[in-house]
């Protein structure tokens, strides 16, 4: 029977000292193994498959996260393998951020959410474009190692 070997997970760190962030859906620091691969996933919006966009933020958060998501499948990653996020919102306010911080801790569940650094923007790429999210994942230095 062959051995199957499992890519040592990301390692969430969230320091003394420092407020506890497991709230707003990220983590401080992710270590990352040695021993792993990384896919960089350039800004995902909130546009559909035809380039519409959405004149509600909350309805393009959720387009931007289901973008991020089909982008990681396309790569073999899943969510729970992101390192680092960055997140760019025009016209950022405290609703938004609780948007933002209640999608981005579902969508870790029950896994350490990845590290993130949130910048507001005067504008994005399209007109009309709220919300981008650009993403970095740590994958198995080889697919054997998948788990």
């Amino acid at each position: 029977m062959p051995q199957t070997r499992t890519m040592p997970r990301l390692q969430a760190i969230n320091p003394i000292g420092l407020y506890d962030p497991s709230a707003n859906g990220y983590s401080h620091l992710m270590l990352a193994p040695a021993n792993a691969r990384w896919l960089f996933v350039a800004g995902q919006g909130g546009e559909d498959v035809n380039g519409t966009l959405s004149d509600d933020f909350a309805e393009q958060l959720q387009q931007c996260l289901d973008n991020l998501q089909r982008a990681l499948t396309a790569g073999g990653a899943r969510f729970a393998q992101i390192a680092k996020l960055t997140v760019l919102v025009v016209d950022h306010s405290e609703a938004r951020l609780a948007l933002i911080s209640e999608a981005l801790a579902s969508a870790a569940g029950a896994d350490m959410a990845p590290a993130c650094t949130l910048i507001p923007v005067p504008r994005l790429a399209l007109d009309g474009m709220l919300i981008e999210i650009d993403a970095t994942a740590c994958l198995p230095a080889s697919p054997e190692q998948a788990a």
